[in-house]
């Protein structure tokens, strides 16, 4: 059977993409790349309870209007659940997590944070308006990830 030697070409250019894009996901799967926090600090996992400041989580003022929240998540719940300060605060949350992958996000607030167990993962927000905001977890963390959240109420 004589075969075209265009239809050649084409048959092995086809062959090619396809060894290339096999090559590629073999590539990510064996090496998985992880970026991790490059300016956080790490905490090991399993003594996250007796590490302080995480073994007492919650709110510190550091200044006028100035504050750090201390988070820890666990399936399927954030400690604290609840921290109130004044308008107009500026607050740092520093997240870790004693268990699996979770994301600490308050909607429609610009604060998302990918919380990784080992990591402490950092982020500020100044609260301009008052209301009581809704700390959700946006990584999916098991059976119960839709009962994980937490408030911050803001006076």
């Amino acid at each position: 059977m004589h075969v075209n030697r265009l239809e050649k070409i084409w048959l092995w250019l086809g062959a090619a993409t396809m060894v290339a894009f096999f090559m590629t996901l073999l590539t990510l799967s064996v090496r998985a790349v992880i970026i991790t926090p490059r300016d956080g600090a790490t905490i090991d996992p399993t003594k996250v309870w007796q590490t302080p400041p995480f073994d007492h989580p919650g709110l510190r003022q550091t200044g006028p209007l100035t504050y750090e929240a201390y988070y820890v998540g666990q399936v399927f719940s954030w400690q604290p659940q609840s921290v109130t300060v004044p308008v107009g605060s500026t607050v740092t949350f520093f997240v870790t997590s004693a268990d699996v992958v979770h994301g600490f996000t308050i909607p429609d607030e610009d604060v998302n944070v990918e919380v990784l167990p080992g990591w402490v993962s950092s982020e500020t927000h100044t609260f301009r308006r008052p209301g009581d905001y809704l700390i959700l977890c946006n990584q999916y963390c098991g059976i119960g990830h839709h009962t994980m959240g937490a408030h911050v109420i803001v006076r």
